[in-house]
């Protein structure tokens, strides 16, 4: 089978396609390095000829509003022309759980725009929301911080390994399309202020974190229920402390 993933130099798509490729499919790492570029519409047709799947984990350069949406909006009605004409069999979006939940976010008004396109094109699709990656946790530290206090909200997440997150997108491009949105989480559910500073004191850094309901995590307020599934999903099997233990934070 021809499966090409959008993205497919990045985090989650380089272990996608590693694991597509272990199992003998053709597999084409598609991003703006190898040629392909969902934007300006370059090797778009070239690569998706004779292709039976699609995964589209690429994710926007930009978290501001306007160009966030303006990515997931060009790039999403691009690859969906191109699958159309290459007759593309299966869809596949990786997006985040709580998209619905958390619009007060131009990031998260996006992905739900990337969403609507998906579900109206008439392609047989399955759109994959996943919790918050742990290999996030970094970013979500400094996008609270500072000085050396940290301010995160202290709703709860429910922290996914890439390799789970990869292992479920390989999984689903084998599968058939569920033409509907499926979820996947990590094994744990904890607070995110405290998974931070458990992260922040495993790396021996200084910062302090402060737990602040009113703390915006990329724009948005949130709750108990904002990043956490509540929907029967699929559970990722590695901790956070077996992911830290790998992990190059820990080297």
């Amino acid at each position: 089978m021809k499966i090409v993933v959008i993205g497919g130099t990045g985090l989650i798509g380089s272990k996608t396609v590693e694991r597509l490729r272990g199992q003998g499919h053709e597999v084409i790492a598609a991003s703006p390095n190898t040629g392909v570029n969902t934007i300006t519409g370059e090797g778009l047709s070239e690569a998706l000829a004779g292709t039976d799947v699609v995964l589209d984990l690429a994710n926007s350069p930009s978290f501001e509003d306007k160009a966030v949406l303006e990515f997931f909006e060009t790039s999403g009605r691009n690859l969906i022309a191109a699958e159309k004409a290459a007759g593309v069999r299966h869809h596949i979006a990786l997006s985040v759980v709580g998209t619905e939940r958390l619009q007060e976010s131009g990031y998260f008004r996006g992905k739900l725009a990337q969403e609507k396109l998906i579900r109206q094109s008439g392609i047989p699709y399955t759109i994959v929301h996943s919790t918050q990656f742990m290999e996030f946790l970094s970013g979500i530290a400094q996008s609270g911080t500072v000085g050396q206090t940290v301010h995160l909200s202290p709703a709860y997440v429910q922290p996914i390994a890439s390799d789970d997150v990869a292992d479920a997108m390989a999984k689903a491009a084998l599968s058939a399309p569920a033409n509907a949105t499926v979820e996947i989480a990590g094994p744990e559910r904890v607070r995110l202020s405290e998974l931070v500073a458990r992260y922040l004191k495993a790396t021996n850094d200084a910062r302090v974190v402060e737990a602040d309901p009113e703390a915006r995590y990329f724009g948005a307020r949130l709750d108990d229920n904002s990043l956490v599934s509540n929907d029967n999903p699929h559970l990722g099997n590695i901790t956070f402390e077996q992911w830290f233990a790998t992990s190059k934070s820990a080297k």
